[in-house]
């Protein structure tokens, strides 16, 4: 059996050593999602002191907003200010309300006009090629009752192929994200699209450890394995089974260690972003909590594995 091809990288998809390291190789970041309440620029500066080495930059309103005027030079200001802050960055397109005010993400690529969502498809990679993205990550969308599953489809597809044909002009990755309640939501059906799409070089997978937990039939570490040769993007809470709700991590029932030593194991080397949307009210404590609990998770998770431990894991790696 040939073994798949890794998606081709963004521009800083290497491992970068540091002094809080001793991680195998895996680099936090945290999502701007949670930090609404900032300025941007305050935002990066908190992520970066706290110590952390990326961000996931979501597009949103007060947040290098695609749609307001002077958008090349405010893209350059925040290229400028990543690269003094030395951070690196991955684009997300999950903003509620920036397309339509009175829809949560609305339109979709699964709407009978999805022109706006292509559109903003397309300026985020355009963005992400600008700033020297790692990845830019979208997702399907919620079916709508009017449209048929089979109608739906062909228009994700359909969608997917031209966001992607932007993509491969701009050099840029696109990661898939697999999203609870949504038309593709988990790892299976992402496989589905990538197929549709001809298993382009380009098109990658985010995965949220939190949904593996929340409904993949498979343990977390194994969907880290199962997906490892296509990760471009990785995001990461803690998650109960069946419901779907970004926890603060030990909050919920992910034993984060075997997760992190999977990702190392799998070669990943991309950013591993704290994805915790619902709490910009304390954004700066629980980013520092964040970053403490995944630093002590893989110091314990490069421990050498010993005993019941050891065997399980082996069990699991065959």
């Amino acid at each position: 059996m040939t073994a798949p091809t890794r998606p081709a990288p963004g521009p800083r998809a290497t491992a970068v050593a540091g002094p809080a390291d001793g991680d195998g190789g895996l680099r936090f970041g945290y999502g701007t999602n949670g930090f609404a309440n900032h300025r941007l620029t305050d935002a990066l500066a908190v992520v970066a002191d706290l110590g952390y080495q990326g961000v996931a930059l979501t597009l949103d309103h007060d947040h290098l907003d695609p749609f307001a005027p002077a958008l090349a030079r405010r893209v350059a200001a925040v290229a400028r200010r990543l690269a003094a802050l030395d951070l690196a960055v991955v684009v997300e397109t999950g903003a509620r309300y920036l397309l339509d005010p009175w829809h949560k993400h609305a339109p979709t690529l699964l709407h009978d006009d999805p022109a706006r969502r292509v559109e903003f498809l397309r300026r985020a990679v355009r963005i992400g090629a600008d700033l020297g993205a790692e990845a830019v990550s979208l997702w399907s969308g919620v079916r709508p009752d009017a449209v048929a599953p089979e109608t739906a489809w062909d228009r994700l597809v359909a969608g997917c192929a031209t966001v992607l044909d932007a993509a491969e002009a701009a050099g840029t990755t696109l990661g898939f994200e697999p999203e609870p309640g949504m038309l593709v939501e988990d790892i299976a059906g992402w496989r589905r699209l990538r197929a549709a799409l001809g298993d382009p070089a380009r098109f990658g997978i985010t995965l949220d450890i939190g949904h593996c937990r929340c409904l993949e039939p498979r343990g977390v570490p194994e969907c880290v394995r199962e997906v490892g040769a296509y990760l471009v993007n990785v995001q990461i809470d803690d998650m109960r089974r069946g419901v779907h709700e970004h926890l603060e991590f030990g909050a919920g029932e992910i034993d984060f260690p075997p997760v992190l030593r999977a990702l190392s194991d799998a070669g990943y080397r991309g950013l591993v972003a704290v994805e915790l949307p619902r709490h910009s009210h304390a954004a700066p404590a629980v980013a520092a909590r964040s970053l403490d609990f995944l630093r002590a998770a893989a110091t314990k998770a490069a421990r050498p594995e010993t005993g019941a431990a050891a065997k399980e894991a082996a069990g699991q790696r065959r």
